[in-house]
């Protein structure tokens, strides 16, 4: 039995305006039942005021909300931590000498440090695949959008013209049974991808050197390919690997160049994974017909950014991943591993 099941506990909560703060406290009063508990909340102006620092060289965490000193007050006294966003270092640790579990509400703990927190013996969790049906749902509606002139036409009637270029066979979009499409990455966004097109017919090829196939796939059609293979024979390619140092700029012009003539791109992950000078250049050529984006490098993208001027761009701001139900199975998650850690079991989702 752990020790921290027989002793006063203390929980801390740092959210933000996505990741309600008073919504995580629901969901561990829900499945703690009647232990008690002493709850602190902080919630961060994100996103609306406050904004995120994707990487400093002075600290050892990336994708962070403020300074680990502005979190020093509230970590003291706490036996476990919540948190989305706030950058937990060594010398946030030294603060928070009860600290036995940090909780960390998204799909990798990049802001958390966590040698310090493995020298220190400190569990660290995540929520992995929270937002994944978010954002494979948004990547389908992206192509959707960009293939069949959704929000050109938006714009168009918007302006009063109410255009029928895009009923001119040249400017008509494909269907997606027409297309093969090649997904990236092939985790809990890229399955959920495969999934949601199957029933449109498309032809689907994957590369990803650590996910077989199962047989089920297999039945349905799918096809593995290595990644210059799946460049030349899709119409689509979909982005959905983790950023790694083999990821960093994996498709380069070199791949895009390979791409069929009037092909797709659309990108969900993050923007390291993609060439933009590259792609900007293949749009204005023609070589692609269009690209759905939701990420970019740098981010956000400078106003002035070629690339966001381009006729034939679907364009959003790191969005795919917002739906109420990622942010609400977050909480779930890490309820049900703080049950878990507290019981003496071993949570599901250990970072290591």
């Amino acid at each position: 039995m752990s020790t921290l099941e027989t002793k006063p506990l203390t929980i801390g909560v740092i959210g933000d305006g996505f990741m309600k703060p008073a919504r995580f406290q629901e969901a561990l009063e829900a499945r703690l039942g009647s232990r008690p508990v002493d709850y602190r909340q902080m919630e961060v102006d994100w996103p609306l005021k406050a904004k995120t620092t994707k990487y400093d060289p002075t600290l050892p965490v990336a994708e962070f909300l403020g300074r680990p000193e502005e979190y020093f007050g509230f970590l003291e006294g706490l036996d476990i931590l919540v948190t989305h966003l706030a950058p937990i270092t060594a010398e946030s640790l030294k603060h928070a000498p009860d600290l036995r579990l940090i909780a960390v509400s998204r799909g990798g703990p990049v802001n958390i440090e966590m040698a310090a927190a493995r020298e220190r013996g400190i569990t660290v969790i995540n929520t992995p695949g929270r937002n994944a049906s978010a954002v494979a749902e948004f990547t389908v509606a992206s192509l959707l959008a960009e293939t069949r002139n959704l929000i050109r036409g938006h714009l168009a009637v918007q302006a009063g013209t109410f255009s029928r270029d895009y009923y001119h066979y040249d400017n008509a979009g494909p269907e997606l049974c027409e297309l093969t499409v090649g997904i990236v990455g092939y985790g809990d966004i890229g399955t959920r991808v495969a999934k949601l097109l199957q029933p449109f017919g498309c032809s689907i090829l994957i590369y990803d050197p650590f996910k077989p196939l199962t047989e089920q796939e297999i039945a349905d059609g799918y096809e593995k390919a290595e990644l210059d293979e799946l460049m030349a024979r899709a119409d689509v390619i979909t982005l959905h690997p983790r950023v790694t140092e083999e990821t960093k700029g994996m498709i380069s012009r070199e791949r895009i160049a390979m791409m069929k003539p009037g092909g797709y791109i659309v990108n969900t992950t993050r923007g390291q994974v993609l060439d933009y000078d590259a792609l900007y250049d293949a749009l204005v050529s023609g070589h692609l017909k269009g690209a759905a984006l939701d990420t970019f490098t740098p981010e956000p993208p400078p106003a002035d950014m070629p690339l966001l001027q381009l006729p034939n761009v679907t364009l959003s701001p790191h969005i795919a991943g917002a739906s109420r139900y990622s942010a609400k199975k977050a909480a779930t998650l890490i309820a049900e591993d703080v049950a878990r850690f507290l019981a003496g079991d071993t949570p599901r989702h250990l970072c290591k």
